[in-house]
């Protein structure tokens, strides 16, 4: 037999080769293999930690140092069983230096972690006297703490998190060497650990709290929605909905990755279960292999800004800005479509300009039958919006939402299993969702707590308000010389006010992506709020708007060459080159780097800002689909027919015209396209006379 193809080789791939690729890219889920027992005696850890907050979520939470330091504690020690010193899977090793299989170093590491983790909320009585003044034996533990978080975070997540923070700690150290404005006097270390380690605008800080109060809560609610059928009644009901249509898959892979996201916040995990179905199907009725998995990987990194979990940002924003959460929500959906109305926009014109079918009648679902056979796992997630809408904590939602999943895990074992099978299935089911669901956790659990050794340095040495007064300066003579430049012109066609703002957005847009080639989604957001939102306030941007910007710049990073890891593991399924998918998908993404600079120049769009009108929103809005709608043709080189040269750059100067939310601009958009559209028309009403 001669080799496969490569769209048989995709649709080859089993599950457990879908879960290794997955591992390939995420390092938080690139767990090591355990033995047996020490693999029971780990499981079981899990099992509590998932009990406790299931526990707490319903019934209260403890005091919050109290409760983040048992959350700390079990996941620092649970990351040192489950994540090797080398990512290199390797046999577990026996003797007298790798008790239960795990070598004595990360029994070291374990046992260190979760003291010093538990030590502050043992002292916590005392802990008021303690603050400014720290006794040798707080250095001690706090030292200790620092290093095994490091440890932690690079073993889970890579080098990148744990060198910023060293970079941080050693400016607040070094202050008095820095050069310029970014000199201080520094701080000794008992100084350094007291404030990271003692108060609560360190590792014990906002970050930690929201993770172990409301992030661990949804992750659990993902996995157990996922494992009851909810993300595959997403995938069948999608390709019911819009498989029939011109580049059917392609569209099924946008509409499925939009309802998973709603419950799933990892852009690898979503670009994985979905693709393993739509980039086969894209590859076979004839999409380019490396569009296929651009189109899946852009779909995918859309879940990280869907409501309502919104790969758990949502609920660290409700922290930081101090509003509901249905605020965040509200703001969150628009954006969210401008991103998947530009992916679905492009993925038609590429289907028009191919000619590609849609899927038959014989390869769709029938979306009845879909939904009558999968209805019952929506109830968790209308349970979950239900009170998130009503008012009440996120993580009491959360709560009832995993009760709804497991009393439906428990009806489905009921219809089809005997009694003592359907006993038994649910509780083994519901001990492999409380593992998996913690399992998950562990990861940004640690970079977390490590961000907030960033934060704790910045709130230290006031270095945030030094780049803020750095970045707006430059941008400023920026400004300043564009303005110069112009002053030609008998009217202003751009204020310094304005220039200096765009300015600082780029620069900060390009900070963010650069910083998410590294760090997960959350990390980044948090960072980046601590440094770079006050830049943007600086500048009169309300905070929620702020926010949003660099939360969207950050995901971006998920599709941007060179670390483009949702674009690679769809690639890996796709049998595609990976920066050539990267590429791709950026650009099928672009409506995720345009909207931000929108809702900055016009918050109306967010719907829950100060200066919220009508009039801004429908301009903004309607400005931003045909700005993304007449850049997707320039880039498809197909609106309703094949675009000439000129034709593919009026439309992408119309399109910066249209993104401009002002109503000049956009007539201005309006005339330019005006002719491109007749002169389109013309031309596909003479293919169709042709064909006829």
């Amino acid at each position: 037999m001669g080799n496969p193809s490569e769209t048989e080789r995709a649709e080859a791939l089993t599950e457990e080769e879908m879960k290794a690729l997955e591992e390939r890219f995420d390092s938080e889920i690139r767990f090591r293999p355990l033995p047996p027992l020490l693999g029971w005696i780990a499981g079981g850890a899990l099992f509590i930690l998932s009990c406790y907050h299931y526990y707490t979520a319903g019934y209260g939470i403890p005091q919050a140092t109290t409760h983040r330091g048992l959350h700390l504690a079990f996941t620092l020690a649970l990351i040192f069983v489950f994540f090797a010193v080398w990512h290199q899977p390797r046999e577990p090793r026996r003797g007298l230096l790798a008790p239960l299989g795990m070598p004595l170093l990360d029994w070291v590491f374990a046992i260190a972690g979760a003291v010093s983790a538990l030590y502050v909320p043992w002292i916590f009585n005392e802990l008021a006297f303690r603050v400014g003044d720290p006794l040798p034996i707080d250095v001690i533990m706090g030292t200790v703490l620092i290093v095994v978080l490091l440890e932690a975070t690079r073993r889970a997540m890579g080098w990148p998190l744990p060198v910023i923070a060293l970079l941080f700690i050693a400016y607040a150290y070094f202050g008095q060497s820095m050069p310029g404005i970014f000199a201080h006097p520094g701080a000794s270390w008992d100084n350094i650990v007291n404030h990271l380690y003692l108060t609560s605008q360190g590792i014990y800080g906002t970050a930690l709290g929201v993770i172990s109060t409301y992030v661990f809560h949804f992750v659990l609610f993902g996995v157990l929605a996922t494992r009851i059928g909810l993300g595959q009644l997403f995938i069948d009901l999608a390709s019911a909905l819009a498989g029939r249509y011109s580049g059917g898959p392609a569209k099924v892979s946008v509409l499925s990755s939009a309802m998973l996201g709603s419950i799933s916040g990892s852009s690898i995990a979503n670009t994985v279960t979905t693709g393993s179905l739509t980039i086969p199907a894209m590859i076979r009725i004839g999409y380019p292999r490396h569009f296929a998995a651009a189109v899946e990987a852009a779909s995918s990194t859309g879940g990280q800004i869907t409501p309502p979990v919104m790969g758990a940002v949502a609920f660290l924003m409700i922290e930081y800005l101090g509003v509901p959460l249905t605020t965040i929500l509200t703001a969150a959906l628009v954006p969210a479509f401008m991103h998947f109305f530009g992916v679905l926009v492009q993925v038609h014109l590429e289907a028009r300009r191919r000619g590609l079918r849609g899927l038959t009648k014989d390869e769709l679902p029938v979306a009845w039958t879909v939904f009558k056979a999968g209805w019952l796992t929506t109830l968790p997630l209308f349970v979950l919006v239900a009170i998130l809408l009503s008012g009440k904590t996120p993580y009491l939602a959360a709560f009832w939402g995993i009760t709804a999943c497991l009393l439906v895990l428990v009806i489905q074992n009921f219809i089809r299993h005997d009694f003592r099978t359907a006993i038994t299935e649910s509780i083994r089911e519901t001990w492999e969702g409380f593992v998996v669901g913690a399992k998950y956790s562990l990861s940004v659990t640690a970079a977390a707590a490590l961000v907030g050794v960033i934060i704790g340095v910045v709130t230290l040495t006031g270095v945030g308000f030094k780049i803020a007064y750095m970045v707006t300066s430059v941008a400023a003579g920026w400004a300043q010389s564009v303005a110069d430049s112009l002053a030609f012109l008998p009217f202003e066609l751009f204020s310094v006010a304005t220039l200096t703002l765009l300015f600082t957005l780029i620069m900060t847009a390009i900070v963010c992506v650069l910083m998410g080639c590294g760090i997960p989604t959350t990390a980044n957001y948090l960072i980046m709020i601590a440094v770079a939102a006050p830049i943007l306030n600086l500048l009169g941007v309300e905070p929620i708007v702020a926010h949003f910007f660099v939360f969207y710049f950050g995901v971006l990073a998920d599709i941007t060459p060179p670390v483009a890891l949702a674009a690679y593991a769809a690639a890996g399924i796709a049998g595609a080159n990976a920066f050539k998918a990267g590429n791709t998908a950026f650009r099928l993404g672009m409506g995720k780097a345009l909207v931000p600079f929108v809702f900055v120049f016009s918050p109306s769009m967010l719907l829950v800002t100060d200066s919220f009108t009508w009039n801004e929103f429908f301009l903004a809005t309607i400005g931003a689909m045909l700005g993304i709608w007449m850049l997707s043709a320039a880039f498809s080189n197909w609106l309703f027919a094949p675009l000439r040269v000129y034709e593919r750059l009026l439309l992408a100067i119309a399109a910066i015209l249209f993104v401009a939310p002002d109503l000049y601009a956009t007539l201005a958009g309006a005339i330019i396209t005006l002719p491109v559209f007749l002169r389109q028309i013309a031309g596909r009403r003479q293919a169709n006379a042709s064909s006829s």
